[in-house]
C-alpha cells in the first residue's frame, strides 16, 4: 500500500504555480461548456474576512483578462453580522440558505450549505473556500480548479498548504490542524490507507466535478470532507483524486472544545463508513470549570447526512439547464 502512496504523490501531487493562469485560461476555452467555474463560499458571521476573499477572486480571476471564474457565490447561514451585505459589496452573488430547496428544512452545519450550493450554482467545476481565511491568495483557487481544466481523469482536488498556529501574536509552525493529526489522519491510515497521501484532508479548500458532486452524500456538519474524500475514492477510485499546494493557509482558530465536537462528528462519519451500524450514544459530553466544580455540557454529534443531490427532483431540472 505504501507504493501505491508514493505512486499517486508523484502522480497527482503538484504546486499552484505549475499551472499559470495562462495554461489555464488555454484549457478553460478547450474545455467549452465543461470548463465554466462557480467558486462556492459557505458563510456564517464572517464580516472581517469575507469581503477581501470576494474582492481578490473578482479582481484576479474574474476579470475581463483573467476569466478563470464563471459564478462567485456566498451562501450566508442566516449570519447576524454584515457579513451578506459586505459579500454582496463586494461582489459576489449572495444566496441565503434557507431560500434554497426551502421545501425541506435547513439543518445546522457546513455540509448542509455545500449540498445545497449545487442547486443555485451552475458551473460544471465547483470550487468551495471556507470564508474565515486570512490574507487570502487566488492560487487557493486557480491551484486546485488547474487540475480539473488540464486533466481528465480528474474529479477532485485538495488543496494542502502550511497550516501555523497563531494564539496571542505567537506563532507555532505547523502547530494548526489538531483534528487532522489526532484523528482524521489516523483513522484514514488505519482504515482507508490509500487515502494516507493526502496532507490535509480535513481541509475547506477543494474543487470537484460537478458530475462527481452530484453523485455523493454530504454529511450536514464537521464531518463532510472527510465523507466526501472516502466516498469519492469508493466511487472513482485513487488515481481520479488530487491535491495542490497553495502555500499558507491563515485562518480563525477554535477552541479546545469546539476541536472536540469537531473530531467526535469526523469519527462519526467513519463510523458510518466502516459498519452503517448506529452508535449507542450519538453525544459528546465536555466539561469546563465554573469556580470548584466543572459542569458537563452535553453535545449531540452530526448524524445526519444529505443523500446525493442527484436523487433531489429539484435538482433534475437545475442539472439539465
Amino acid at each position: 500500500m505504501l507504493d501505491e502512496v508514493e505512486r499517486w504523490l508523484e502522480r497527482r501531487s503538484w504546486s499552484a504555480a505549475e499551472r499559470p493562469l495562462d495554461v489555464l485560461l488555454a484549457a478553460k476555452r478547450e474545455a467549452g461548456a465543461q470548463g465554466t467555474v462557480s467558486v462556492v463560499l459557505p458563510a456564517l458571521n464572517e464580516e472581517e474576512t469575507v469581503g477581501d476573499i470576494v474582492a481578490t477572486v473578482r479582481r484576479e480571476l474574474m476579470s475581463s483578462q483573467v476569466p478563470l471564474v464563471d459564478e462567485l457565490v456566498v451562501v450566508d447561514s442566516a449570519s447576524t453580522d454584515r457579513t451578506a451585505r459586505i459579500a454582496e459589496r463586494a461582489g459576489a452573488r449572495v444566496v441565503q440558505r434557507d431560500a434554497i430547496l426551502p421545501r425541506l428544512p435547513a439543518l445546522p452545519g457546513k455540509g448542509e450549505v455545500l449540498w445545497r450550493s449545487l442547486l443555485a450554482t451552475s458551473g460544471q467545476i465547483v470550487c468551495f473556500v471556507d470564508a474565515d481565511l486570512r490574507q487570502f491568495d487566488a492560487a487557493f483557487v486557480s491551484g486546485i480548479v488547474g487540475p480539473l481544466l488540464t486533466e481528465p481523469s480528474v474529479q477532485l482536488v485538495k488543496a494542502m498548504y502550511d497550516r501555523p498556529l497563531e494564539r496571542g501574536g505567537a506563532v507555532v509552525p505547523g502547530g494548526g490542524g489538531r483534528v487532522t493529526e489526532l484523528v482524521a489522519r489516523p483513522l484514514l491510515n488505519l482504515h482507508w490507507p490509500q487515502l494516507a497521501g493526502f496532507v490535509q484532508p480535513l481541509g475547506g479548500e477543494y474543487a470537484g466535478r460537478r458530475s462527481l458532486l452530484e453523485r455523493l452524500p454530504f454529511p450536514v456538519g464537521y464531518g463532510v470532507e472527510l465523507g466526501m474524500l472516502i466516498d469519492a475514492l469508493g466511487l472513482v477510485g485513487l488515481d481520479a483524486l488530487a491535491q495542490v499546494d497553495v502555500g499558507v493557509r491563515r485562518h480563525r482558530h477554535q477552541d479546545g472544545q469546539a476541536l472536540g465536537r469537531m473530531a467526535a462528528a469526523i469519527y462519526r462519519t467513519a463510523q458510518l463508513r466502516l459498519s452503517r451500524a448506529p452508535l449507542v450514544r450519538p453525544e459528546l459530553t465536555q466539561f469546563t470549570r465554573e469556580g470548584a466544580a466543572f459542569v458537563p455540557t452535553t453535545h449531540p454529534v452530526d448524524t445526519a447526512e444529505r443523500p446525493p443531490v442527484l436523487t433531489v427532483p429539484e435538482y433534475r431540472p437545475h442539472r439539465a439547464a
